[in-house]
């Protein structure tokens, strides 16, 4: 019997358009033979939706209309089922009810790649592919997520963590900044992807428009010293935190500073792509696939990508970002995406490794979790509602 997957894509987060791409992508290249497949969009309000078109890419030219010819639909757990239901139910007539067994999340960025979206399909009781909740979050915040790494001997670059109430004294921030790194420096929200305001700043004037443009995104900002001869090296990583191996290195090539959002997706969509998807998302950004690098330097790569990716809980498919400074020839850790774009399948089908075969692997890693859980006791019997007394304002007495 096949196993019935809700693709959900979209959701409330700055990186929504470029969640409907990679989701469309994966739909694409499912194994029909093995799975069902349910495309759920949800919109930027984070309502759920489904419907013949949902899983077209041509229909997001005009979402409007999208949704008219859609229903809007909830997930429900009844017994041990989990069910997409239609919303509002019917007063009149049979309601729509699909019945799934795993969800297959496949979106980008804070409140839905963070852990939050991960969160509810675990109170919910639906198991669902990529990294559980912890490591989601975690991916997701740069500044903690060095702590950890660097905890267990990562080199990561050293950084600097601002606050909304350092904004308030921006002048007192901008002193603290310059003594601590000097120029360059590179701003970022703590908790964004896709390079959203991400920027490189090179005198005081700049760092104000790099601070500002990054605080409408993030209540918190990282600050580190920019490398100024930069190579970007990324490695994909599958499997979970016991078992995990490396795809083919990639340097991304772009044309600022930095990989900036329109050298990832805008650039690339104006230039048309295959069977009407126009951009083809992360698969579209100019790149050397592999990378330009010794065989030592290649294993060095993809042997911190997979201790990286071990150190942080995460499962499935990731992207690890690295950064090479050419002036010393130190490798950093950059960045994890924990959802990449496009699910970095072009990173694996050098390896010998289809699209359609990296997706069935991840979806046998998320079943082997639950596998894994249903081992493990979450409840143990008690009587302490028995023999509890509530003692008014001074609290309880057990």
């Amino acid at each position: 019997m096949k196993l019935n997957v809700a693709f959900v894509f979209g959701g409330k987060s700055v990186e929504h358009e470029v969640s409907v791409i990679s989701a469309i992508q994966a739909i694409m290249n499912m194994d029909t033979e093995k799975y069902d497949v349910t495309p759920v969009y949800m919109t930027k309000k984070n309502e759920m939706y489904v419907g013949e078109d949902i899983g077209k890419i041509e229909s997001y030219k005009n979402i409007d209309e999208l949704l008219k010819k859609s229903k809007r639909v909830i997930m429900v757990n009844e017994g041990d089922d989990v069910k997409l239901m239609e919303y509002p139910q019917k007063k009149i007539g049979k309601s729509l009810s699909i019945k799934i067994d795993l969800v297959f999340p496949v979106v980008h960025g804070t409140n839905v790649e963070d852990g939050a979206l991960q969160g509810y399909f675990k109170t919910i009781g639906i198991p669902f592919v990529g990294c559980d909740v912890t490591a989601s979050a975690i991916g997701m915040d740069k500044y903690i997520m060095k702590q950890v790494l660097k905890n267990v001997g990562i080199p990561v670059l050293d950084a600097k963590l601002y606050t909304l109430n350092d904004y308030k004294e921006i002048e007192n921030m901008l002193d603290d900044i310059e003594k601590v790194f000097g120029y360059p420096v590179i701003v970022k929200p703590v908790n964004l992807g896709s390079s959203v305001g991400i920027s490189v700043a090179s005198d005081r004037v700049k760092l104000v428009s790099s601070i500002d443009d990054a605080f409408r995104y993030s209540t918190k900002v990282l600050i580190e010293h920019a490398i100024s001869d930069l190579r970007e090296i990324n490695c994909s990583v599958l499997g979970d935190e016991l078992e995990a191996e490396a795809s083919e290195c990639e340097e991304p090539l772009h044309t600022k500073d930095i990989l900036s959002y329109e050298d990832k997706y805008v650039r690339n969509a104006k230039s048309g792509g295959s069977k009407g998807m126009g951009s083809k998302g992360m698969a579209s950004v100019a790149r050397k696939i592999p990378a330009d690098l010794s065989k030592e330097e290649r294993e060095r790569v993809r042997d911190l990508a997979v201790r990286s990716f071990k150190a942080l809980g995460c499962n499935g498919v990731s992207r690890i970002d690295f950064m090479i400074d050419n002036e010393t020839g130190e490798l950093y850790f950059n960045e994890i995406n924990t959802i990449p774009g496009s699910l970095a399948f072009y990173l694996w089908e050098p390896l010998g490794v289809p699209y359609k075969e990296l997706l069935d692997r991840m979806i046998q890693l998320a079943l082997k979790r639950v596998r894994t859980e249903d081992n493990l006791t979450f409840t143990f019997n008690t009587n302490i509602l028995n023999s509890a007394e509530l003692g008014g304002t001074k609290g309880s007495k057990v």
